[in-house]
């Protein structure tokens, strides 16, 4: 497994954890999940060009 492959597995467990269905993150809105949101598109992008 390459790096690029388990940072794509971190981010997309980081942004689930961050939905703010669950309980502990119901007071938080939707910040964190735009920011990892915003972050795992950045790594797709640089996965799918070759970058990482």
């Amino acid at each position: 497994m390459s790096l690029g492959t388990i940072l794509l597995i971190v981010l997309i467990l980081l942004l689930v954890g961050a939905l703010p269905s669950w309980p502990h993150s119901q007071s938080w809105g939707y910040a964190p999940g735009g920011v990892i949101g915003v972050i795992l598109i950045v790594v797709l992008i640089l996965l799918l060009t070759g970058r990482l």
